[in-house]
């Protein structure tokens, strides 16, 4: 069956994916309608759906708000738009008239279908664009508008897509909220009937949400149940909102920006937006988050197959405090360790003694680096490790030079005060020249210095969001600023192909899929406490997979949390993700170096299962049971557990953890024991975990399955 197919006998459009189908047709209107998400069906099954009566609605009514596929503002139209258009003369409203259709083939195994359509009444033209592919069951959305008058037009609202939901017995909306340090906290609540909003206002994807939703019908499970998702590709400001009708349906729609904000158009000019993907999937909430992990490795992440390194980070050790010295003492016990990247945190550049200056002066502070960043790089690099460097380049301290040279620079509103938060503006990204100013310094500063691995940071959101001297500058930022940064990182990346990127916004308050794109990791949090990980862990893994998630291993008590957990512990949360060390290694004893040393060299037997294995999230990080987490490799070779036990009441059972994805009626042998595990028994029956009563406790198992003779 093609991935693109056409009926012109029943205009229906079916787009077809390994597991699903997405079908859709343009009404007698001219309007792109919503036929089916979900299940296979042929080109006359879909048709058929094409064909059903529509029931009658009341003359209050209007067209229906669910079940376009990019709703507009305009004629009868009552429900939230997803394109919303304001022309020169002030008058609004878009009427769809089909202009032609393309089915192209970008690559093998990949087919994209574009709609093209114009107003009626305005020069305007849309372009819906769908791409599916071969090997996913994600449906890639995108919209592309194009003022093709004379005059400037305002898009008060340029949304990606619009997806509708089949009719359900009740819908249940899964997403995420949290704070600096409180991400990715998990929330399913049953979706209520009128507009649910979820945004960033701040410039950033930010800490207090994410730009991703599941929908379900409140039945499904970890394990069952069909779930509809969509995650938004875009680090700026975006909104979703969901809507669930008083007669039953759902949908919901999204893209970049907020309220009270505007995309720009002037005349021949067009705005793409980012792509809004979506993804119907059976096998419950586990199956969907694996669904998204396989495609954001193969599809988003530009080196997935990469194993990432163990990585050490000089923060909690030094603080502002750096220096060359300190330095390399500090990288030659990560080395001893079995770390293979070593970062060295803020600190390193201008003036920088505290948060309060510096940012902007991005050359090595001379009396603590004398000859640059140049013999520390050498030294770490002839330990055998990598050299990274923390960067934040969108950021200044009026205390410094660069804002006294360049204070025009900043996002800011003639008149207004210049609202600092932690002692830090934000540069305009969206001017070129700041953009091109932060590439040009970057680029030097990883050729000259050895430099393989930047940690990206952005430790504020926008204040003051204006442009001055720039027509519709206030606005025109919040889309420009979002493009200029990913030019940058692409052109950075392409100068230095052996550069490595994590994207950081104090913690994780810029991770989205259109980040990840052009990065290769993400620091989760800033909060390192290994019991509040893992909480922030299985948020950030209902979307985003293990190989974008960075996790260290840092000292207690906890410096945010004061709370103090062994080091096994901490490692094995850790080694959930990508395994960092963050502690202050001159402190720390010759048996916990031995220990640490121990625990890395585990980690690399197993990272590949990490890092590139299936998850299976066999019981959660809230209530008394133990958090257990599965990684399962390619064909089922090898598998990895991972369980913690956080002191559970006394009296409680203990109940074997039924494993999942091994191969049936295979047999596995523990790496560590010598045990060896029928997988039915483990599959059906359990495993009883090593998990001792009471107190902080943790486990590993690897278990490689044993091929018969």
């Amino acid at each position: 069956m093609p991935l693109i197919s056409h009926s012109p006998d029943t205009g229906v459009w079916l787009l077809t994916t390994p597991r699903t189908s997405y079908a859709l047709r343009i009404d007698e209107t001219g309007a792109p309608c919503h036929l089916a998400w979900g299940p296979r069906l042929t080109l006359a099954e879909a048709g058929a759906l094409a064909g059903r009566a529509q029931d009658t609605v009341s003359s209050f009514e209007g067209r229906p708000p669910v079940g376009e596929e990019l709703p507009v503002d305009g004629g009868t139209r009552y429900g939230p738009p997803s394109l919303q258009v304001r022309y020169a003369d002030s008058s609004r409203g878009f009427e769809w008239v089909p202009t032609g259709h393309r089915v192209l083939e970008p690559a093998p195994g990949v087919s994209e279908l574009v709609l093209e359509f114009r107003d009626r009444l305005y020069p305007l033209d849309v372009a819906l664009h769908y791409t599916v592919r071969a090997d996913t069951d994600v449906v890639e959305r995108r919209t592309v508008v194009r003022n093709a008058g004379e005059e400037h037009v305002d898009l008060l609202r340029a949304d990606s897509a619009a997806w509708t939901l089949p009719p359900l017995r009740d819908y249940r909306l899964s997403h995420v909220t949290g704070q600096w340090s409180a991400e990715s906290q998990l929330r399913r609540d049953t979706l209520p009937f009128g507009e649910t909003v979820l945004t960033s206002r701040r410039g950033i994807t930010s800490h207090h949400a994410n730009p991703w939703v599941m929908l379900d019908a409140g039945e499904a499970t970890e394990e069952h149940g069909r779930v509809w998702s969509a995650a938004l590709a875009w680090s700026g400001s975006w909104r979703i909102t969901a809507q669930r009708t008083p007669d039953g349906l759902a949908g919901f729609t999204g893209g970049v920006g907020h309220e009270g904000t505007s995309v720009p158009l002037a005349p021949g000019e067009e705005f793409t937006t980012p792509v809004f993907a979506g993804l119907c999937t059976d096998g419950g909430f586990g199956a969907a988050s694996r669904a998204w992990h396989t495609y954001t490795t193969t599809h988003v992440l530009p080196r997935a197959r990469e194993l990432a390194p163990v990585l050490y980070n000089s923060w909690e050790a030094t603080g502002f405090d750096v220096d060359e010295a300190s330095q390399k003492a500090l990288a030659e016990r990560a080395a001893l360790l079995g770390v293979e990247l070593y970062v060295v945190d803020d600190g390193w550049f201008g003036a920088r003694r505290s948060d309060r200056a510096g940012l902007g002066d991005w050359t090595p502070t001379p009396e603590r680096f004398p000859e640059g960043l140049g013999p520390l790089a050498g030294s770490v690099h002839r330990l055998g490790m990598r050299f990274g460097i923390w960067v934040e380049p969108e950021m200044v301290n009026p205390d410094s030079a660069l804002y006294r040279e360049h204070p025009d620079w900043v996002l800011h509103v003639p008149g207004r005060a210049r609202t600092e938060m932690r002692n830090q503006l934000v540069l305009n990204f969206a001017r070129d020249e700041v953009a091109e100013w932060a590439y040009g310094w970057l680029t030097r500063l990883v050729g000259d210095h050895g430099v393989d691995f930047l940690k990206w940071d952005m430790n504020r959101a926008f204040g003051e969001s204006g442009w001055p001297g720039q027509r519709d500058g206030n606005d025109r930022l919040w889309t420009r600023y979002v493009a200029n940064l990913y030019d940058v990182i692409d052109r950075l990346r392409a100068d230095h192909p052996g550069l490595r990127v994590e994207t950081c916004s104090g913690g994780g308050g810029r991770v989205d899929l259109g980040i990840l794109s052009r990065t290769d990791q993400a620091w989760t949090s800033d909060n390192t406490d290994a019991v509040d990980r893992l909480v922030i862990q299985h948020g950030f893994g209902q979307v985003y997979p293990a190989r974008a998630m960075s996790a260290w291993v840092t000292d207690v008590p906890n410096q945010l949390t004061a709370r103090s957990v062994p080091l096994r512990f901490r490692f094995h949360a850790a080694m959930c993700g990508l395994l960092g060390i963050g502690g202050d290694l001159t402190r720390w004893s010759e048996e916990e170096l031995a220990e640490g040393a121990a625990l890395v060299a585990d980690y690399k037997k197993v990272r590949h299962l990490v890092q590139h294995g299936d998850l299976y999230r066999l019981s959660g990080p809230l209530g008394e049971e133990p958090t257990v987490v599965q990684y399962v490799g390619e064909d089922a070779a090898e598998a990895l557990v991972l369980g913690f036990r956080y002191g559970p009441r006394h009296g409680l059972p203990r109940v074997p953890v039924r494993l999942r994805g091994l191969t049936p009626g295979a047999r596995y042998r523990d790496a560590r024991t010598g045990v060896v595990h029928h997988a039915n028994v483990l599959g059906e029956y359990g495993m009883l975990l090593d998990l001792a009563p009471g107190g902080w406790s943790s486990t590993a198992v690897h278990l490689v399955r044993v091929e018969e003779v």
